[in-house]
């Protein structure tokens, strides 16, 4: 269920995602889909693209009278830039006055352009950069945004935050409060909840924007309200955590991805890392930290989900790195493409949107039937299941 398919390039006619297999009867509201998208094209150091785009969604198929059919859904997000790259990115036969100088040969250090080349045998690395650029991810935050509304039903919610940009740190978030937590991240630029912290990473992107570079960060998703039991121990793509990992890798320019005290708890000694456990009538089984994350054996334990990427540097600088002509083999300065100096917000949307689809795939996994209706009915008899251990 929730199974997934995007295409499209970025300056292309349009970007596609088809949900293959969506519950029938779930209620769609497109307005909170765009409202997602035009999430992601927030936050400070985003480049030119945003002052050109604004999107917004068209379904085309799997929905009548505002709710699902169960057949595939169909989505479309027309790229507004489109008409200024017609000629450049053509669908019939290149244009005879196409020029070699409007060729891409010379590969960016960091992107996918010289082994996405050399794999499919192109020699204009335009077709590698159309399909890796991170223009692909707002097809999956369309995605997300039906699956948020899925969970919400739940009572699942998904939130994020950055905690670095460059060098400058700010405090992380611990598991009270949630919601007003997250309310006041929404109001911030940076999607960060400390101000200083956020002047700071202000400062930081304007001094490395002058020098011609670009700035990574991390950024954390925090799941709330996900039922214990999601995922499974028995076999190694069952594991719930597992899938979000590498989820989160498929996100453009992730580098790294942790759980809970992740890799500070390689330094720890066992009884300072995991999570003791209690139980209260009103509660039943719960932990009384949360080092782990949210998981254990690859299973939901019921506490929030906690996941924390690190995004490298965008690639494309205003002042290239070095490289090296793909078909001269001469020295040469990296390709410039219109870019950010800094999406560390935006990814961490993004993160979010993964986060959703992982969750909705499980939980129509573990509580799946053909309807939404009979979804519902198979969770609450879960839920009377939980009360009576």
């Amino acid at each position: 269920m929730f199974n997934y398919i995007t295409a499209g390039e970025s300056h292309g006619p349009a970007l596609t995602a088809v949900i293959k297999d969506p519950p029938a009867g779930l209620e769609l509201d497109v307005d909170e889909i765009n409202y997602q998208l035009r999430r992601r094209q927030g936050g400070y150091g985003r480049g030119g693209r945003m002052s050109i785009e604004s999107d917004s969604v068209e379904i085309t198929s799997g929905v009548r009278f505002g709710k699902t059919l169960g057949s595939p859904l169909t989505m479309t997000i027309k790229n507004k830039d489109w008409e200024n790259w017609q000629d450049t990115m053509k669908i019939e036969e290149k244009p005879d006055d196409f020029q070699k100088e409007d060729r891409v040969e010379k590969p960016r250090p960091g992107h996918a352009d010289l082994p996405g080349a050399i794999k499919y045998n192109f020699d204009d690395m335009r077709n590698v950069l159309e399909r890796a650029s991170a223009r692909e991810t707002a097809a999956r935050t369309a995605v997300a945004a039906v699956c948020r509304q899925f969970l919400s039903e739940f009572d699942i919610k998904i939130f994020s935050h950055v905690i670095q940009i460059g060098e400058v740190e700010a405090p992380g978030f611990s598991d009270e409060n949630v919601e007003d937590f997250f309310s006041s991240v929404d109001k911030s630029e940076f999607r960060c909840a400390d101000k200083n912290s956020e002047k700071k990473m202000k400062q930081l992107i304007d001094d490395w924007r002058e020098k011609g570079d670009s700035a990574g960060g991390v950024f954390e998703v925090v799941a709330a309200g996900v039922p214990v039991g999601l995922g499974s121990h028995i076999h190694w793509d069952s594991k719930l955590d597992a899938k979000l990992a590498r989820a989160f890798m498929s996100i453009q320019a992730i580098k790294g991805v942790e759980f809970g005290l992740g890799f500070e708890a390689a330094g720890r000694p066992g009884s300072e890392v995991h999570d003791e456990i209690d139980f209260k009538d009103s509660r039943g089984f719960y932990r009384r930290s949360n080092n782990s994350g949210g998981f254990e054996g690859g299973i939901t334990i019921g506490e929030n989900i906690k996941i924390r990427a690190a995004m490298k540097p965008i690639p494309t600088l205003a002042t290239p790195l070095k490289t090296v002509d793909y078909h001269t083999k001469e020295d040469a300065s990296a390709a410039k493409e219109r870019s950010d100096i800094c999406a560390v917000p935006a990814a961490s949307i993004v993160g979010e949107a993964v986060t959703a689809i992982q969750l909705a795939q499980s939980f129509g996994q573990k509580f799946g039937g053909d309807s939404f209706g009979e979804i519902r009915r198979n969770f609450n008899s879960y839920k009377k299941y939980l009360q009576h251990i």
